[in-house]
């Protein structure tokens, strides 16, 4: 082979490996966003979801387990998307990185921990054992 050929060649294997690696880190990046307090709309529709499904075997064991378990889940999903976020973002950011305030997304976590603690305790968001035992009935 020539030497033109032997260089393309190379060029491409290192090219191909560098996208790969970009697409990896952008979806990694974009997983720990949507997990990540910095998404306001998350907790509805990925966090809370997750949550409940953590608590679920917790509170089939204990009922009085299902709000802290419900909690520590909310709480994991969130400090997974930060640490999701920061791996991915880290390697897609060349030189300037952008400034995540930890206090900031720690504060959000909590306010949102606040309501969905009000939520349980009000009897808005059921225990699973409690809709199981709608089914049950129905």
């Amino acid at each position: 082979m020539h030497r033109h050929t032997l260089l393309f060649i190379a060029h491409f294997e290192l090219t191909n490996v560098t996208m790969t690696r970009q697409l990896k880190d952008a979806l990694l990046a974009t997983i720990g966003f949507l997990l990540s307090p910095l998404s306001w709309w998350n907790d509805a529709f990925i966090n809370l979801p997750l949550a409940y499904v953590f608590s679920l075997p917790f509170s089939l064991i204990n009922e009085q387990l299902f709000l802290p378990m419900l909690l520590f889940g909310y709480w994991v999903s969130n400090l997974l998307g930060l640490l999701m976020l920061h791996r991915g973002g880290e390697n897609l950011i060349s030189k300037t990185r952008p400034v995540i305030s930890l206090r900031r997304s720690l504060v959000i976590s909590l306010l949102y921990s606040v309501t969905v603690s009000a939520l349980v305790l009000l009897d808005w968001l059921a225990p699973p054992t409690e809709l199981f035992a709608l089914l049950d009935k129905g």
